[in-house]
């Protein structure tokens, strides 16, 4: 909120009473002591892009790959999943890549799925892992047979190692209405240049629609292609991909998600894909399932148990978790909904010095400070959100731009946990630097390419624990 004071020496005297107020408040331990965003969106309402939109156009040619995507495909970014559809034929399963644009002298060999949702068939789905590539080098790929044949290009990771420089982009709830092409367009037009992007869950939106309508999810891969053929996308699980669908007398959950959005959840040791980890450049990842069994003893809880000790902070200093449903989260919309999860890992998360988590499903914006609140035993009423330097910041990047629209109902007062929030549309940058620091910018639609709505220098919590200004 911005305020405007008049010159006249009561209004002054106001002025100053009120400054002292706030001060004396926020040093006394009182709820102001964050930022509420001053920037107001123009209210309008989401709306999904027509069918007929040139993004999700149809490439020419008969049985032509479509919904091109890739990501990592194995524990360290030596492999990596090429993702297609065929939409008349299974034709090849082939994929062939080279160090050469004209050469593509390798090929390897995927496999092709195809489901039926209610009275949707899909196309045929092909998944194939190129094994064996050199790191940080640049290969260009191609799928498809004759003049139907397409090619792409994407470059892997450098080698892991503790001060490997690398930037991931984070994208959240993006669906496919014209503000989700805004914010996919940021992103491609973003200086910093991520590499990799970091979707934390709600892709397509497809359940919004009658039957959960399945061409929805085509039409979304078409949208993504244009940065998901040629960077890694790395996946987690949101609720709009539960898409629960009666198949032979019982519900199944995840159905086109799990057919179409392959991960490499078997090389961490996982039993399932929607949690799993992978190491990139000098960065740990952990993706967490908020809409899969999480108590204790189930298998995301042995999983992640037994992982976080795996991690080696000396290898890879940076450690970051995804999820789908926050654990801080100061709007009205979902509010709390991801506690009982945070009750279950956040003292492990404080544990392992985890540097941060990122989280979508609210349709806004929000940093948190560094907070935990693992002191409370029942009777010793400590039971509010404390100052922690080994805990990560908590982001909320769930502002993709989905029909759904903005949540744009905050609690009052802001916590003293939530250091920034605001209800726009957008996408974040995290620049590592070195084992010590990055940098983390958010960047709003409405703002020019550049311009850094809301940003924050990290201090490593391993090798740097420092509080960060």
């Amino acid at each position: 909120m911005t305020h405007s004071w008049s010159n006249s020496p009561p209004a002054a005297a106001a002025a100053a009473a009120l400054v002292v107020a706030v001060a004396l408040a926020a040093f006394s331990g009182g709820c102001n002591a964050g930022t509420t965003s001053a920037f107001v969106r123009k209210a309008q309402k989401a709306v999904d892009m027509p069918l007929d939109s040139d993004v999700f156009r149809v490439p020419p040619g008969y049985n032509a790959p479509q919904q091109v995507h890739i990501t990592q495909g194995d524990h360290d970014g030596s492999a990596m999943i090429v993702s297609w559809v065929t939409p008349d034929e299974p034709g090849s399963s082939l994929v062939f890549y080279g160090t050469s644009e004209n050469h593509l002298k390798f090929s390897a060999k995927g496999k092709v799925y195809r489901y039926k949702y209610y009275n949707y068939t899909s196309g045929y789905i092909h998944h194939c892992t190129i094994r064996k590539l050199e790191h940080d080098t640049t290969y260009y790929y191609a799928v498809g047979v004759g003049h139907t044949l397409r090619k792409f290009w994407f470059k892997t990771s450098p080698k892991v190692g503790p001060d490997v420089p690398y930037t991931f982009g984070l994208i959240g709830d993006l669906g496919q209405s014209f503000d989700s092409n805004s914010t996919l367009t940021h992103y491609q037009s973003n200086p910093t240049k991520g590499q990799t992007v970091l979707f934390v869950g709600d892709l397509s939106y497809a359940d919004n629609y009658p039957y959960h309508d399945n061409v929805r999810w085509d039409t979304w891969g078409r949208f993504t292609e244009r940065s998901a053929a040629f960077q890694p996308w790395i996946w987690t699980a949101g609720n709009h991909e539960l898409d629960f669908e009666p198949d032979i007398g019982e519900t199944v959950p995840f159905k086109p998600y799990k057919h179409r959005y392959h991960v490499p959840y078997r090389a961490s040791g996982s039993t399932s894909p929607f949690w799993y980890s992978i190491k990139r450049a000098s960065a740990y990842i952990i993706v967490l399932a908020s809409y899969s069994a999480y108590g204790k003893y189930t298998p995301q809880y042995t999983w992640l148990e037994a992982e976080l000790p795996k991690v080696n902070r000396i290898e890879t200093p940076w450690l970051i978790v995804l999820m789908h449903s926050p654990w801080y989260n100061s709007y009205n919309y979902h509010y709390m909904e991801g506690e009982s999860m945070r009750v279950m890992y956040e003292k492990w998360f404080v544990d392992y010095k985890v540097d941060v988590v990122f989280a979508g499903h609210v349709h806004a914006y929000e940093r948190s400070e560094r907070i935990s609140n693992i002191a409370y035993k029942i009777v010793n009423g400590a039971c509010d959100p404390v100052p922690d330097q080994s805990a990560p910041v908590y982001i909320t990047i769930g502002d993709g731009g989905n029909q759904e629209g903005l949540a744009n109902n905050m609690t009052e007062p802001q916590p003293k946990y939530s250091a920034f929030r605001e209800a726009s549309f957008g996408h974040a940058m995290f620049d590592i630097k070195n084992r010590t620091h990055a940098y983390y910018a958010w960047h709003r639609n409405q703002d020019g390419h550049a311009v850094e709505a809301d940003k924050m220098w990290f201090n490593n919590r391993y090798w740097n624990l420092k509080e960060e200004s």
